[in-house]
């Protein structure tokens, strides 16, 4: 009974042992994927960044602990004429701290077409890019050119509104 436990004790080493010499990783050391995976390039980099980045759970929500002195900052020029050159729209929604202005629906002086607007203010700086303007109607979106005419007002009247409180 010991000879036969003692022989397969002696198999299994063997076994384990071929298996570790032709580089089956077990006794630590690398198989041929591991070794092409651990290659340097720009997936790898992004994986090894995304799999080092801190792990969250439900948990995280209810703890206290963000940063205070992190703000979001909105351009208050670009955020003043996108009320003001949307006037005729009822605001719906609006968030300073992430730079959201939603419109209800409303008819432009003059127009007899109704129109849904929602304003994204991304930068603090006073740019076309920190603008982004999406523009409906009640059948659908409406055309770039009459998109890109709002967003060219709203930047027009945050301009006009900046050289004014500089005095220039």
């Amino acid at each position: 009974m010991g000879g036969k436990r003692m022989l397969r004790g002696i198999s299994v080493l063997t076994v384990l042992s071929l298996l570790a010499g032709c580089g089956g990783a077990i006794f630590g050391g690398e198989g041929a994927r591991e070794s092409a995976a651990r290659q340097e390039n720009g997936r790898t980099i992004a994986r090894d960044k995304r799999s080092n980045a801190l792990q969250s759970s439900v948990f995280d929500l209810f703890s206290n602990a963000d940063d205070p002195n992190v703000t979001l900052e909105v351009n208050r020029y670009l955020w003043a004429a996108s009320l003001d050159v949307l006037s005729f729209l009822p605001v719906q929604n609006a968030d300073p701290f992430s730079g959201v202005i939603q419109f209800g629906y409303g008819t432009p002086p003059g127009g007899g077409r109704a129109y849904q607007a929602t304003v994204l203010i991304q930068d603090p700086a006073l740019d076309a890019r920190s603008l982004n303007v999406a523009l409906r109607t009640r059948g659908g979106a409406v055309s770039r050119e009459t998109q890109r005419s709002i967003e060219d007002a709203i930047l027009t009247r945050a301009r006009q509104l900046r050289v004014r409180d500089s005095g220039l």
